[in-house]
């Protein structure tokens, strides 16, 4: 088993529309980045590298390619989670905390779940979302962007019975 954690951070800009878990979020502030600049399946795909030693988001997915430019994230994680299982590992659960003042987000859960267990192929009871408020403080509270934190738990497919083998 693999433990990863993963972390994403946007500025909001006016003229964009806010994609947080593959979900449009009606508000007067979009966040700004390469590709749509949803922080929750950024720092979930963060997660899933970072776990299984797959290098970083950047190197995958390059802000400096064109082919990214305004990307659903969506599609970048179904590429990550390709990448996971190819390595022979399956996802144990995930847990996310996305940090706004600013909407308020709670009403989206399940649908960012619905999302992102369609993407990774795993049940949406395996995925937990929270949501948090700095409560004035800082760059989030400030209502200067969003930021999301994710940990997943993954294990390799036939490691307990390969372990068994070698232990008889």
């Amino acid at each position: 088993m693999r433990i990863g954690m993963g972390y994403d951070v946007h500025p909001f800009k006016k003229g964009r529309k806010l994609i947080i878990g593959g979900v449009e979020i009606p508000f007067e502030l979009g966040l700004d980045g390469h590709s749509d600049a949803d922080v929750l399946i950024h720092s979930v795909i963060d997660a899933i590298l970072g776990a299984a030693n797959l290098g970083t988001i950047g190197e995958h997915f390059p802000d400096t390619d064109l082919q990214y430019k305004d990307i659903d994230s969506r599609i970048l994680l179904r590429m990550t989670s390709e990448l996971l299982y190819s390595k022979g590992f399956s996802i144990v659960n995930i847990d996310c905390i996305i940090v706004a003042q600013n909407p308020k987000i709670t009403p989206y859960f399940s649908k960012m779940r619905e999302y992102i267990s369609c993407d990774l192929g795993i049940s949406s009871e395996d995925i937990s979302i929270k949501a948090k408020r700095e409560e004035g403080l800082g760059f989030t509270g400030n209502l200067e962007g969003i930021k999301a934190y994710s940990v997943i738990l993954i294990e390799k497919k036939g490691k307990s019975e390969e372990n068994n083998e070698i232990s008889e």
